[in-house]
């Protein structure tokens, strides 16, 4: 998961060397925290989260695939 989620991010930013995810595993699962630089937070969130919401939906398909319960955090 984590290095599919590194690969779309990459791909969207202007930046992709300050692209960064971190694995983080609670009670309910795993948590993916996504961190891009300043000036390429838009450009992962989108219009009206429209980029992000389908970057969750894709994470979170091939996660159920693999019986895994996978969350995309988008951190400043």
């Amino acid at each position: 998961m984590k290095e599919l989620l590194l690969y779309m991010a990459k791909n969207l930013v202007d930046n992709p060397d300050a692209v960064t995810v971190e694995e983080v595993t609670d009670e309910e699962g795993k948590v993916l925290e996504l961190h891009v630089a300043e000036g390429d937070m838009g450009k992962v969130i989108g219009r009206q989260g429209r980029i992000a919401k389908e970057i969750r939906t894709i994470i979170k398909t091939v996660a159920q695939r693999t019986g895994e319960k996978v969350t995309v955090e988008i951190v400043d």
